[in-house]
């Protein structure tokens, strides 16, 4: 899934500090389950903007809806009202919130999360990143463990002299990948693929403006 953090109140209230009437919208896809841009998310950050707003004296209207995704224009068009509202501060990735503005070019439609990283969900509210989205996939030589988004330097071959007791240089809290991708490679019985050498990946894949068509593939 994607991860996103929240942006501070203070962002938010600074982006929306020339709007009285905006539209606060969510996502129930991956920022619903990274606790930052679902329903609840909407409601807390809805209530928190109407509460600083009254401190100064102003009041300000937020309308609240989630939708499914964002990222799909499909369920962008069942959000509801939205000429009432000067402008809309969206809770969802940064495709979704690019989503929304394609779909509403006359609103301003404002970031209410940084998004940060494709990752696991690995308990609740702790999150670790997994993929590059590079464009080049090699998880069947490193035993499913990518070394791009988990090794400290993205090496495609380790590990570095750095590695220490099976962590890495930066962290004793972070797992060395190349450590995890030789236990993984054992447990496959495929250590013979630890031996061998990754040649340089086309990070050209992994450049700006990228597309997929998959409109012709069963032709």
């Amino acid at each position: 899934m994607i991860v996103a953090e929240p942006k501070s109140l203070d962002e938010i209230k600074a982006m929306t500090d020339k709007y009285d009437r905006i539209l606060m919208v969510g996502c129930g896809t991956c920022t619903t389950v990274c606790l930052t841009g679902g329903e609840r998310e909407v409601k807390l950050m809805a209530t928190a903007l109407r509460l600083a707003r009254k401190v100064e004296g102003r009041e300000i209207e937020v309308g609240e809806q989630t939708i499914l995704r964002q990222c799909d224009f499909e369920y962008i068009d069942e959000l509801k009202d939205v000429d009432s509202y000067q402008a809309i501060v969206s809770l969802a990735c940064g495709a979704g919130i690019q989503g929304v503005a394609r779909s509403f070019p006359e609103k301003p439609v404002l970031p209410g999360v940084n998004t940060q990283f494709i990752g696991f969900n690995e308990e609740f509210g702790y999150y670790t990143e997994q993929c590059k989205a590079c464009g080049d996939c090699i998880l069947h030589l490193t035993g499913g463990i990518c070394p791009i988004a988990r090794c400290a330097k993205g090496l495609l071959n380790g590990p570095c002299g750095g590695t220490n007791n099976g962590k890495c240089e930066i962290s004793k809290d972070k797992d060395c990948a190349w450590v995890l991708i030789y236990n993984a490679l054992e447990k496959q019985g495929n250590i013979e693929q630890f031996k061998q050498i990754i040649t340089p990946k086309d990070f050209a894949k992994a450049g700006n403006i990228r597309s997929m068509d998959l409109r012709k593939a069963g032709d």
